[in-house]
């Protein structure tokens, strides 16, 4: 459910309620019994709490702290280098196997 925001209009008193979308609004004020108002709100801003998304997503190159705290580690969005395959040695000698 949501919460909505009211102002008394004579003694400008101002006050949350906690009440469902479909419900009828308040019409009078706690304080004084005048007309309220429902005031319209810019609601709520989003809050991204917790570690592994800042540092992988939004945050460019550079030192940035661990999501507990941490001390900073370098973050970079280049991607990995495949490691680089070995030749195997090839034997110029055929040996001989005895059955």
């Amino acid at each position: 459910m949501p919460t909505y925001d009211y102002e008394c209009t004579v003694c400008k008193h101002t006050f949350e309620a906690f009440h469902s979308i479909t419900a009828d609004a308040l019409e009078t004020c706690p304080v004084c019994g005048k007309k309220l108002k429902r005031l319209i709100g810019g609601g709520m801003g989003i809050i991204f709490k917790g570690s592994g998304f800042y540092t992988t997503d939004y945050k460019k190159t550079s030192a940035v702290t661990g999501g507990n705290g941490t001390s900073p580690k370098k973050v970079s969005r280049e991607p990995a280098k495949p490691e680089e395959k070995k030749p195997v040695p090839v034997s110029d000698k055929k040996t001989k196997s005895k059955v």
